[in-house]
């Protein structure tokens, strides 16, 4: 009896480990790292890279000196935001009536400045309705084969945009697939 339950029982502190692990290394918000979201957006709208983005300093990319930048944000006004979505969307791929293989996305949403509260508020629906593009092109064969191809990346952008677009209207500028991963069985 032992036996058939210990599985279950390792597979239970195997979740709740990832779990704890998951809220552990989440990033902490905007606010308590002493900035808003929009002075964070603003940012990366001036053109700022980081030595953790792979330059070796700061670059304001309006040939701006790091101390006027922000002087030049006024003008940034304009600038589309961008959402990461929390967590990374898995499909499983069926073939002949079992998974063949695994899925595994992370996506990112070009909205309109100041929109970024607005996606986090109706993420729930906007990751049920990604969901359902995400395991209709699955179901249709979108994941088989060469599915990083282009014509087919953008037959699922597209999708995942006009579904997008459903929940948050015109708020939506473009959907961005930041990573893809297939792992087969």
């Amino acid at each position: 009896m032992i036996r058939k339950l210990f599985p279950l029982i390792i597979g239970c502190f195997g979740l709740g480990g990832g779990i704890a692990a998951g809220v552990m290394l989440r990033p902490a918000p905007a606010e308590d790292r002493g900035m808003t979201a929009d002075a964070e957006a603003g940012d990366t709208a001036a053109g700022e890279y980081s030595a953790a983005d792979g330059a070796a300093g700061t670059e304001t990319g309006k040939g701006q000196k790091d101390g006027d930048l922000d002087a030049g944000r006024g003008e940034e006004t304009g600038a589309p935001e961008y959402v990461k979505l929390n967590n990374q969307f898995i499909v499983p791929v069926v073939d002949e009536g079992r998974v063949a293989s695994m899925v595994v996305l992370s996506l990112s949403l070009e909205v309109e400045a100041g929109s970024s509260e607005a996606v986090y508020e109706r993420e729930p629906k906007l990751r049920d309705a990604f969901l359902q593009v995400l395991f209709d092109h699955a179901n249709t064969g979108g994941f088989s084969g060469s599915f990083t191809d282009g014509a087919n990346l953008v037959v699922l952008r597209t999708s995942l945009q006009e579904a997008a677009a459903l929940v948050l209207g015109a708020t939506i500028k473009d959907v961005l697939i930041t990573d893809i991963a297939r792992q087969d069985s």
